[in-house]
């Protein structure tokens, strides 16, 4: 949560938080290429999460605190008077340049389908309800990661519930929009040809010198 890039989603641009999911690292390590026990290519995939105002004020709070959790907790469902959730994934580094693929709930279809709860409980609930119906009718299959399972099955269940349910491409990377004409004087444009590396995503200026530190080896493209 300490960590913040750049993204896009389709309102548009963001700055959200590195929070760590699973599938980030099965999801890049499915995709890595081999040669002789060596990996040669592995994809950048990494979340991007931008919450409500709400929220941020109550992380920033939590941060105050030296990270111990607020004794007082709840989850806002009544209270949303309007906004909608934009949970997908956008692809980049590819002849298209970028593909933003997900869902754009909104609050008013969520409580027409689901009423007293919000957009990202019912994404997620319906996720949690398609994968058990999936291994119902799978019982055979044994223990298996959320990349394992037959996505389209999966999408059957989910979609009624998630709709609109989009699928775009968009003219956007990490440096269409950069502006460091006001940031601090240690922050410098990456390159066009590092447009896909990680750091150009990055916003701390001292986090993007410490991961091209760390870099040794750059892949021919990147996917986020």
């Amino acid at each position: 949560m300490k960590t913040w890039v750049r993204s896009w989603v389709p309102c548009g641009e963001i700055t959200g938080m590195v929070i760590r999911h699973g599938e980030a690292f099965s999801i890049s390590d499915r995709l890595t290429l081999w040669d002789n026990g060596k990996a040669i290519y592995r994809p950048t995939v990494h979340y991007a999460y931008c919450p409500c105002n709400a929220a941020i004020n109550s992380l920033h709070e939590l941060e105050m605190r030296q990270f111990k959790l607020q004794e007082k907790q709840r989850i806002m469902n009544d209270e949303i008077i309007s906004g909608r959730d934009e949970l997908g994934v956008l692809l980049m580094g590819h002849d298209f340049k970028s593909w933003w693929c997900g869902s754009i709930l909104d609050i008013e279809e969520t409580r027409r389908l689901v009423p007293h709860q919000n957009a990202t409980t019912l994404q997620v609930a319906i996720s949690v309800v398609s994968a058990a119906i999936w291994m119902i009718k799978n019982p055979k299959r044994g223990f298996c990661m959320p990349d394992d399972i037959d996505h389209e099955d999966v999408l059957k269940v989910s979609i009624p519930f998630i709709k609109p349910f989009i699928s775009i491409p968009v003219d956007w990377t990490p440096l269409k929009n950069l502006n460091t004409q006001f940031t601090k004087f240690d922050i410098s444009r990456p390159k066009e040809e590092d447009v896909w590396q990680f750091a150009s995503f990055l916003v701390n200026s001292r986090e993007r010198s410490n991961v091209y530190a760390r870099s040794t080896e750059k892949p021919e493209t990147t996917t986020v």
